[in-house]
């Protein structure tokens, strides 16, 4: 979450601005073990590591997986889990400082607890209830057992924190971020969106840029496999590490639940993954969710704005931060929070704003995703995404019958189609604060095209097969806001694809590992524009220019003109998830040149000299780059001539049901389960294979996982 919300610097300086007291404020103590251990009762799970140390986790309920899943998180990212809560209860400035102050501010402003202080007693499911309750009780125990480890006034953990956690972080992954951030820039400028004239429509919104969201997905049915095999990829980019980093598990009960699958720290069930019968794989989405409403506010009592013609009265709270200095002491920072009829408030240096946003107030997303734990193929699949509780995000599906399909899922405004909503609205009309979404039947679709096969690499619902039955921007109103951009990967993909030849096993992964840069892309306009430049009075770039043209666009390893190529293009990529102006082309690629002479002596050393995976003191060549089906994203551009992967292609899986619905499945992660312990077997054991483009089998047996695991055990018990 730090990561998502590094970009509110801004943010900042206002919640840290004004009147702030210095204080003694020694964080509490945490209960005793023995209270801690005690939320613990009640529960028994066994907990399997396989040979990769992945854990495998069953109960005789629900509930009891859940419990254990906490656990064996706790074991292998314990860290994490506490950042991702004390993020969440707004508290994380008392421990990281000053840079998590705008997420504190955050929590206050999007009135979190507020929500789950109204809410979770009446609209959470006694069910759901019983599954949060269960993974705060394993975190409890951990704590209990590791009070070295647990942050001080941290425990316990409690239900309402992993409610709280999807309510504070889903609106981020549509962009929500991005808007807030823009606010507070001191160059926003107001585009108040015009009134409609007759029967205009709404205009065509213009998509938001994407930021480091990004994720490819693929499913394939048995009438374009070839062997009558239906497949699925799931492919989701992300951090390696950090709050929305992978961890992969098994959970299952003898309730029903079976499942394999990625989640994040804090999160009781899978994510996206796969059970026996269907899968799913998530990509972000980047519709147009959120709106921004400029108030008029009283010159005469600041406390009002006016709406309708009359002054309302803000509501009004104040927000307490405690901001870490140094040891005990910390600043106590009180800030006000103002909501109007419209929605939270911002006090921002062009103005005062009101945002509305799909995922406001809603608490239900673990109970979906629960439920999609649970389907049993096709329609009970569609069932649970009826729910419409999670404010966005694409699926991808596949299951055992050969069904395939693409939704381009979001909790869709309710907005007036006449009135263009890309702008800024004015704040002083009723009629345009929005009430409610689209019905779960408006929300984009395709299912089982005639093509046989649906993908999505973050670009528009409206290219999601290469065949002729893709939706049409026709059959959706524009208010909706649907993206309609086209990423490297998606035109990439349309490129390789022809809507009829038949898609096997290796013709997909061929297409998944692709790591070249389609016609027209980002990255050819950049080297297009260095090679228009006049080079003539510098002969050696004039040279290094002539066999940047020889460049193929493909980032392979052994490529020797992918190094200067992918230096030249990475910060003119990367900048729309940087928030960083990137330089002009020839001006990157002046710096690739000098970079590559300084550090390698040489313009054309092999890509997989620069392009490594590391995981310690270790590092491994690897193929692709920023934007690639083969996604790899460095940190930064490094002093040792080497860019180290820190986004990107991150747990991967690949799922299989034959004609008789016996299903195999492959998958990867690209370092091992031991996310912080670095004297563990399983600290690097997977970086080899991930970085060569291998898999490990994923192991769906439990009879097998019982006879081949490594440690068989159950949280709060002795034996091993």
């Amino acid at each position: 979450m730090i990561r998502i919300l590094s970009g509110f610097g801004g943010l900042a300086l206002v919640v840290l601005a004004g009147a702030g007291i210095f204080l003694w404020d020694p964080l509490p103590a945490n209960p005793p073990p023995a209270i801690l251990a005690a939320t613990a009762d009640g529960y028994d799970a066994e907990i399997l590591r396989d040979e990769y140390g992945v854990p495998h986790i069953r109960g005789k309920r629900d509930r009891d997986a859940s419990f254990g899943l906490a656990y064996a998180h706790a074991e292998d990212d314990f860290e994490t889990i506490q950042e991702v809560v004390a993020v969440t209860r707004g508290r994380l400035a008392r421990y990281r400082g000053k840079a998590a102050a705008p997420a504190a501010s955050l929590v206050s402003l999007l009135g979190v607890w507020e929500t789950i202080d109204a809410r979770y007693d009446s609209d959470v499911p006694d069910d759901v209830k019983a599954l949060a309750d269960a993974y705060s009780a394993g975190l409890n125990l951990y704590a209990s057992e590791h009070p070295d480890e647990t942050w001080a006034g941290l425990a316990p953990f409690t239900p309402q924190d992993i409610i709280a956690g999807f309510l504070f972080k889903t609106p981020f992954f549509y962009g929500l971020d991005e808007t807030l951030t823009g606010l507070f820039s001191d160059d926003y400028t107001q585009a108040i969106a015009l009134a409609p004239q007759g029967d205009d429509k709404a205009f065509l919104m213009a998509p938001k840029p994407l930021s480091e969201r990004g994720s490819n997905a693929f499913a394939v049915s048995p009438t374009r496999s070839g062997d009558g095999v239906t497949r699925l990829i799931i492919n989701s980019h992300q951090p390696l590490t950090g709050p929305v980093a992978w961890y992969e598990a098994q959970i299952a009960s003898d309730e029903g639940l079976d499942i394999t699958g990625g989640i994040f720290p804090g999160t009781p069930v899978i994510l996206h993954g796969f059970n026996h019968d269907i899968g799913w794989a998530n990509t972000v989405s980047a519709q147009d969710l959120s709106d921004t409403y400029v108030l008029t506010r009283n010159p005469d009592n600041k406390d009002q704005y006016l709406l309708d013609g009359a002054w309302q009265d803000f509501e009004k709270s104040t927000a307490t931060l405690h901001v870490k200095l140094w040891g005990p002491f910390a600043l106590k920072v009180k800030r006000p929070v103002l909501r109007s009829a419209h929605g939270p408030v911002i006090e921002a240096p062009t103005g005062t704003y009101a945002i509305r946003y799909a995922g406001m107030g809603e608490i239900r997303q673990l109970e979906q995703y629960y439920r999609l734990n649970k389907s049993t193929g096709l329609d009970s699949f569609l069932s649970a995404m009826s729910l419409n509780a999670l404010p966005s995000i694409n699926y991808i599906f596949a299951d055992k019958d050969g069904n395939v399909g693409f939704i381009h899922n979001a909790q869709y405004p309710a907005r007036d189609d006449a009135w263009d909503w890309s702008g800024d609205l004015p704040g002083d009309r009723s009629d345009l604060i929005w009430d409610g979404y689209r019905d779960w039947a408006d929300v984009p679709k395709l299912i089982n095209p005639a093509s046989g096969f649906v993908f999505n690499a973050n670009n528009t619902p409206y290219s999601a097969t290469d065949g002729p039955d893709n939706l049409a921007p026709d059959d959706f109103p524009q208010s909706m806001g649907l993206q309609t951009n086209q990423t490297n990967r998606a035109l990439r993909i349309m490129e390789l694809t022809d809507g009829t030849g038949t898609m096997d096993r290796d013709r997909l992964l061929s297409i998944k590992f692709d790591t070249a840069y389609a016609e027209g892309s980002e990255a050819q306009q950049v080297v297009d524009a260095v090679l228009a430049h006049d080079w003539s009075d510098e002969p050696d770039l004039a040279e290094a220019a002539a066999f940047l043209a020889e460049w193929d666009f493909d980032m392979d390893i052994q490529s020797r003109h992918a190094a200067l190529g992918g230096l030249t293009t990475l910060r003119q990529i990367t900048a729309r998830f940087t928030h960083e102006p990137p330089p002009t082309p020839e001006t990157a690629f002046r710096e690739a040149v000098s970079w590559l002479n300084t550090h390698h002596g040489r313009i054309d050393p092999e890509w997989g000299e620069v392009n490594k995976l590391a995981r310690g003191n270790q590092t491994w060549p690897i193929s692709g780059g920023p934007d690639t089906l083969r996604a790899v994203y460095p940190a930064s551009i490094r002093d040792d001539g080497e860019l180290h992967m820190n986004a990107g292609d991150t747990w991967i899986a690949l799922v299989e049901w034959d004609s008789d619905g016996n299903q195999t499945a492959r998958v990867i992660h690209p370092f091992g389960s031991a996310t912080l312990d670095p004297n563990s077997p399983h600290y690097a054991d997977q970086a080899e294979l991930f970085a060569t483009e291998n898999w490990r089998k994923a192991h769906l047996d439990w009879l097998q996982i019982a006879e081949s695991a490594t440690r068989r055990y159950h949280p709060g018990a002795d034996a091993d």
